[in-house]
């Protein structure tokens, strides 16, 4: 489990730094802060499975969930919310230190 998370982790880890990077290029470009929105980034990317995860949301949660929830982290810049997710995968998988040390028994 903590080897699935930790994978998790690491692709949400580097989808952050590609929505990052393009954001810093847009913002280059328009000589002004771009922040591109989740919502933005993923009907660019993915429309079909933008409808097929809102169906779900709509269809078996209630409307309290989607409407002032998922709509709010979908307005959020997308490299925030993968590298949020990131490191909530990150601290799924943690594993602590010994704190006797490396090679204690």
């Amino acid at each position: 489990m903590r080897f699935v998370a930790r994978v998790f982790s690491l692709v949400l880890l580097a989808i952050a730094v590609i929505a990052g990077v393009i954001d810093a290029i847009h913002s280059v470009a328009a000589h002004r802060p771009v922040l591109t929105p989740l919502l933005e980034a993923w009907t660019l990317a993915s429309p079909v499975t933008l409808e097929l995860v809102a169906g779900l949301f709509i269809d078996h949660l209630p409307a309290w969930v989607w409407d002032p929830g998922v709509l709010w982290v979908l307005a959020q810049p997308a490299f925030a919310v993968f590298l949020a997710l990131s490191l909530l995968f990150w601290l799924i998988g943690y594993r602590r230190r010994k704190p006797a040390g490396r090679f204690a028994a």
